[in-house]
């Protein structure tokens, strides 16, 4: 075991830093196809349905590991032979973000919303195709001693990707407009393109290259490399996987509908765009931050299990706060209120549910089981979500927060009944690994 000040030592590995840069590159573009493209939406005065139908943009990051296989096993031709596979791709997504970008920034939403839509796809897709490839390069570029501190970087610089395209977009258009402020959020790509061009190629991959031409590629096969997984998962929990996999989906759903609402919510109270841009965007980010700690010192202290269920209660009984916020004035300290309450409960939340689905990953499995429940988990919320502004335009505001808060109730079941499988993850997988090994893309 290392000592406290040698562990401190793996901060100063310049790949750590390059994965805050690189963590930043990937949180920037998040909210510009979610949270902040609504706010813009909104201010144009596009209805409301319309807006609620755009939270389908985000789907890609759902839908990334069908992808993922692409990024793997091909180069780029001819920047490949430049850079590498995974520094070739990176600079591929990013230059795609930032292009996406720069069109979003010269497109009038009330004159050419398919464009604008076209434009926010595209940065999604270029988003999640980097997101793939920066922790494909994060894995092969450092050994497991050195994983925990370049995740940090990573996640300090994500919440700074994610400050800057929140509070920072919103400031911007404030006070200079909204193209201007998406013409600043494209120049800001250049960070994690820079990132990119300084970082050093994998290891594993330099020495396939020293080495020359290597043994072909097992023919891979997406059919086997989903249901070896799923086979194990089946094995190990037998039909009441029907009723986990129900868990995980729904989970968070009273937060991914309620939240594609939240900045069109804010507006139409009458709040103006720095003081959305001051409480939700950075106040509100830190508040989050806080219940993640909070919700991991919970597992430690009480375990999983109560933490599971303390997650379910909490992360959709803050909605009714919405509720709550939209009968009264408009007044700050009310907005602050509501978004501490929400933000600190969905990332309690969050982080009991990412433990729940970490024990139930088998060993030789735990990847792509993980990439799975972690894609599930959030596609049924986002699905649904699209649907957000019909609920708001029949029922208003304050009853489809209720409404949301009330999807909490059946997840709640579903947790007391399951919620302990978390808690059962086996130390061995003796003969499984060897019968149900996933196929590997080299």
């Amino acid at each position: 075991m290392a000592s406290p000040f040698e562990s401190l030592k793996s901060y100063a590995d310049r790949r750590v830093a390059l994965m805050l840069l690189l963590g930043f590159s990937c949180g920037l573009p998040f909210l510009l196809v979610g949270g902040t493209f609504t706010a813009r939406l909104a201010t144009a005065d596009i209805d409301i349905k319309a807006i609620g139908l755009f939270a389908y943009l985000l789907l890609p990051y759902s839908f990334k590991f069908l992808w993922a296989p692409v990024v793997d096993a091909f180069d780029v031709p001819l920047l490949s032979r430049l850079l590498g596979r995974r520094r070739s791709w990176m600079v591929v997504a990013q230059a795609g973000a930032g292009l996406s970008l720069l069109i979003m920034s010269l497109t009038d939403p009330i004159s050419s919303l398919p464009l604008l839509g076209l434009a926010a796809f595209l940065l999604a897709f270029s988003a999640a195709t980097q997101d793939i490839v920066v922790d494909a390069w994060r894995i092969e570029s450092a050994g497991l001693e050195r994983q925990g501190s370049m995740l940090a970087a990573y996640q300090l610089g994500y919440r700074l990707g994610l400050i800057s395209a929140g509070a920072g977009a919103l400031f911007i258009a404030g006070s200079a407009g909204w193209q201007a402020s998406y013409l600043t959020m494209a120049a800001l790509m250049a960070i994690g393109l820079a990132a990119s061009l300084l970082a050093p190629a994998p290891e594993q991959m330099r020495g396939d290259e020293e080495n020359g031409p290597q043994r072909p590629r097992e023919r891979f096969s997406f059919g086997r490399a989903v249901a070896a997984p799923l086979a194990d998962l089946y094995r190990r929990q037998g039909p009441r996987l029907v009723a986990v996999l129900a868990l995980v989906a729904f989970y968070r759903m009273p937060d991914f509908v309620s939240g594609v609402m939240a900045n069109p919510f804010y507006i139409r109270m009458g709040y103006t765009l720095p003081e959305i841009a001051a409480v939700s965007k950075l106040y509100g980010i830190w508040i989050g931050i806080l219940g993640a700690f909070v919700g991991g010192w919970s597992i430690a202290r009480f375990g999983l299990y109560p933490t599971l269920l303390a997650g379910a209660v909490a992360g959709a009984a803050s909605n009714l706060a919405f509720s709550w916020l939209a009968a009264g004035p408009p007044e700050v300290w009310r907005l602050a209120l509501a978004i501490s309450i929400d933000n600190f409960s969905g990332t309690f939340a969050g982080t009991a549910l990412m433990a729940y689905m970490s024990g139930l990953t088998g060993i030789g499995f735990a990847a792509t089981q993980y990439a799975l429940l972690s894609s599930l988990y959030a596609l049924p919320g986002k699905l649904v979500s699209g649907l957000s502004g019909f609920m708001v335009a029949a029922y208003g505001f304050s009853t489809f927060f209720a409404l949301t808060a009330a999807i909490g109730l059946p997840v709640l079941v579903l947790a007391i009944l399951f919620g302990r499988v978390g808690e059962d993850r086996p130390e061995t997988e003796p003969a499984a690994a060897d019968d149900l090994a996933p196929v590997r893309a080299g």
